[in-house]
């Protein structure tokens, strides 16, 4: 095996020992300075590493915290319909109205018809069925989800 460069350079008489052991002393001070800093950055990549995941578990919960409270807000409104709805069973004058550019209808008799006009009943939409509520139960709905609010007149005072 050949020599390395120092010992050539010694045995060449270019350098002395002393320069030698300098060079060598240096070299073990740089490798040793190095080692911490290669340390430090791994200590740096692992804070980084756990901040990022820190933050991608939050914006996880913060999401299905939103979904949570979406599912809550939609069984409030299902709720509140289901126990404030008018029966349609018995009646047969159509009521039309429009939803999302289509022109649906449910039937009704002439006092709905008044009522509805007049801001005192409202439609609302949960699912795909229709439903008829008092004013005040459609405005807690619309409160919950604005989305299931279809006919809800102004109420005019008059005076």
């Amino acid at each position: 095996m050949g020599l390395s460069l120092q010992d050539q350079l010694l045995k060449a008489g270019i350098a002395d020992k002393k320069q030698a052991n300098k060079a060598r002393q240096e070299k073990r001070a740089k490798q040793k300075k190095n080692k911490g800093k290669k340390i430090i950055s791994k200590l740096n990549q692992s804070q980084q590493e756990q901040l990022a995941k820190a933050k991608r578990s939050k914006e996880l919960n913060y999401q299905l915290n939103q979904e949570k409270e979406k599912q809550e807000k939609l069984s409030q409104v299902k709720q509140l319909i289901d126990a404030n709805r008018l029966k349609l069973d018995k009646y047969e004058e159509p009521y039309y109205f429009k939803v999302d550019k289509k022109i649906k209808k449910l039937y009704v008799n002439e006092d709905i018809t008044k009522k509805l006009s007049r801001g005192v009943l409202a439609i609302v939409r949960f699912d795909d069925l229709f439903e008829i509520v008092p004013n005040k139960v459609a405005q807690q709905i619309a409160d919950r989800d604005q989305d299931s609010l279809i006919v809800l007149q102004k109420i005019e005072n008059n005076g």
